[in-house]
């Protein structure tokens, strides 16, 4: 199969066309569709001496099952908000556990695993914290998180809070993004 070649089961982003949404995703069906905006990530994270302006895009999509898939890409944005190179890329699943509850596994190219546990609060919003983290000897060092999503007035807002060793946790990356499908 070539790059160029359509999968035989597509993902889908919209629930006007594709497979049938499962029930299970009710939870989560909000977040379904492809997201744009721009966000700030601490130092800790960009491997710099201050706080750095990031552009966004986030997709979280179906293929009638279950879970979502979920796939982010940032690049780090110049003080005039041009692309100035590539940053945090993640991908992974939220899975809904029946109710309100909900699991997320991500991972990075930076060697970490994450996978976590919450609820969702609202219709429309997420609050999950970490309950396994793996990483490999070079990763981040990341003892625990705690992700809180939510879509107020249509848009898309998030933070990730981190804390590395016994220390506390300290906001990493947040972000609006607008829905573009």
């Amino acid at each position: 199969m070539t790059g160029d070649t359509e999968l035989p089961v597509p993902d889908t982003v919209d629930v006007r066309s594709g497979p049938e949404v499962s029930e299970e995703l009710l939870a989560v069906l909000p977040l379904l569709g492809e997201w744009h905006g721009e966000g700030v990530m601490t130092s800790a994270v960009a491997g710099s001496a201050g706080d750095v302006r990031f552009g966004q895009w986030t997709r979280f999509s179906h293929d009638g099952r279950g879970f979502l898939a979920y796939e982010s890409r940032t690049w780090r944005l110049t003080e005039d908000g041009r692309p100035a190179g590539p940053a945090v890329r993640e991908s992974g699943f939220w899975r809904p556990r029946g109710g309100d509850d909900v699991e997320l596994l991500v991972t990075s190219p930076d060697g970490l695993v994450e996978l976590y546990v919450g609820r969702a609060r609202t219709t429309t919003s997420w609050e999950l914290t970490s309950d396994v983290l793996a990483r490999t000897p070079d990763a981040p060092e990341v003892s625990r998180a705690v992700r809180l999503y939510g879509i107020v007035e249509g848009a898309l807002m998030y933070a990730i809070d981190r804390a590395d060793a016994d220390g506390p946790l300290r906001p990493t990356m947040s972000a609006r993004l607008e829905r573009i499908r």
